[in-house]
Formats: structure tokens, sequence, C-alpha cells
């Protein structure tokens, strides 16, 4: 079901295959998050465009700022390692520690900023796909309908 522009909740049957290993790489991404003061861990893959897929998970630190966010930490791995090749499909996964199901979750503001200077650097939308409660997933076409009112000015 199309919501709004560019984003759309779907059933985890209406993805494709590749959307598929990419959110169940995020999830075991997630089983690794080093998340001790919070109990919240975030999966995050990656599919490069020549099809390498790339994990991280969220890092906390007991000085609460120095920890890093799932997704912020994926980006800047494969941007510093694979400069050229840009990311196609971002893939969030999150849990709280000791359930069972998806927790609702959006990239949060740095996050979402770091996403849009990623396809500003390729000149290119990254497609990103949360996982969400009951296997359902919110596929939304480029980081702009999450961040419309973006800190761009260096760039336009």
């Amino acid at each position: 079901m199309q919501d709004h522009r560019g984003i759309e909740k779907l059933d985890w049957d209406e993805l494709s295959p590749m959307e598929m290993e990419l959110l169940i790489s995020a999830e075991e991404a997630l089983t690794k998050a080093y998340a001790p003061y919070s109990g919240f861990q975030v999966g995050a893959a990656t599919r490069l465009i020549d099809g390498q897929v790339f994990t991280s998970n969220n890092q906390e630190n007991v000085s609460f700022p120095v920890g890093v966010c799932a997704e912020r930490s994926l980006l800047a791995y494969v941007g510093a390692n694979f400069p050229e090749t840009p990311p196609e499909a971002l893939a969030i996964a999150a849990k709280r520690k000791g359930e069972n199901e998806s927790a609702y979750v959006t990239p949060c503001g740095l996050c979402r900023q770091a996403i849009l200077e990623t396809e500003n650097r390729f000149k290119k939308a990254i497609k990103i796909l949360i996982l969400m409660p009951e296997r359902k997933v919110v596929r939304i076409s480029g980081v702009r309908e999450l961040l419309p009112l973006s800190f761009n000015d260096l760039t336009d």
C-alpha cells in the first residue's frame, strides 16, 4: 500500500528475494549489537551496486554521545573502503533485548543526514527497507522522503 509519495507499507511476501535477504542480514547484525545501556539492538545491512552486502550494528558507550548508530557505522565503513561503489539499498532492523518481535524504528536525524550525504556523494537515491513488527516492511524510495528539510545548503 502506498502511504506517502515514495513510502510504501508492505507485507513480507511482497518483497523481492534481494530485499528479503538484506532485511535478514540486518536482523542477524542486530544480534551482535553492543547495547548494554538501552537494551535496544539495531542492525543495518547495505547492498552495494556491485552486489556486495555489508552489515553493522549500534555500538553504545557509557558516555552517551560517543555511541554510534548502526546506519552511520555501516555507511562510514563502506564509504571508507569502497569509495567508488554506491549503495543501492539499506535495510534496518531493531529489537529490544529479550523480545522476539521487531521494534518499530526509523533512522534518527543524524543517520538521516548521513544517508543524505551518501546519496549526494553518489548522486543516487538509496532505497531504505525498515523491518517493522509482525514482519511488515516500510520501503522508502530515498532518504529525502524522511528528511524533506535537510541541511543541504553546501551542496545545492
